[in-house]
């Protein structure tokens, strides 16, 4: 319908309650992938809204058909992010809300959630959350860390472009597969009494 570009994502982002309360949404890797194979007919791009937490999560979305991500909850802690820092437990934190969450409501987000004026109608339901998240300090770091890491997950899967992901990925030479949860932990750090994981 001649939309410039399409925002695929339900109720997947870390502040996020709409699967739970609405109960739609869909998984986010088969939503872009499905959305992205589709809208490629017509050169609408896609932007992967909810669900980004890592580098690895942006090199999916990318590998996947999105020509974009959005990265609220991980640029949510940097110095550049609106909000004070405070303390809790020794951490350094900034506050994060959801714009379903009721506090965001009440500052206005509400004419996205609300659709009719009359008192029958006006009942809030929340579909977010507030919290908070950690210091990630100054983007001038962490936007080169994230580029870096984007860098590597290509690298990585043996492509030099979108264009070339893309083009592996709907001839069939780029494949996804499901890990098992064993998988998924023998993938992460595993086997040491401690340890402390830095970004940068």
């Amino acid at each position: 319908a001649g939309a410039d570009g399409l925002r695929v994502g339900m109720g997947i982002g870390s502040i996020c309650t709409t699967q739970e309360v609405c109960a739609v949404g869909r998984a986010q890797a088969s939503a872009v992938y499905h959305v992205a194979k589709f809208a490629r007919k017509y050169d609408v791009p896609i932007l992967a809204d909810g669900g980004i937490k890592s580098t690895g999560h942006i090199t999916k979305a990318l590998a996947l058909g999105a020509s974009s991500v959005m990265m609220g909850s991980m640029l949510a802690g940097t110095d550049e992010a609106p909000g004070e820092y405070f303390y809790q437990d020794g951490v350094r934190l900034k506050r994060y809300r959801g714009m379903g969450s009721i506090e965001a409501m009440s500052k206005g987000s509400e004419k996205r959630y609300v659709w009719e004026n009359n008192s029958a109608h006006s009942v809030k339901v929340a579909q977010g959350v507030s919290g908070a998240v950690q210091d990630k300090g100054t983007l001038l770091r962490y936007i080169p860390y994230l580029i870096q890491g984007v860098r590597h997950g290509m690298q990585d899967a043996g492509v030099k472009s979108l264009t070339e992901t893309w083009e592996k990925l709907y001839s069939d030479k780029l494949r996804f597969e499901i890990r098992s949860p064993a998988a998924q932990k023998e993938g992460g750090v595993h086997g040491l009494h401690s340890y402390q994981k830095r970004l940068f």
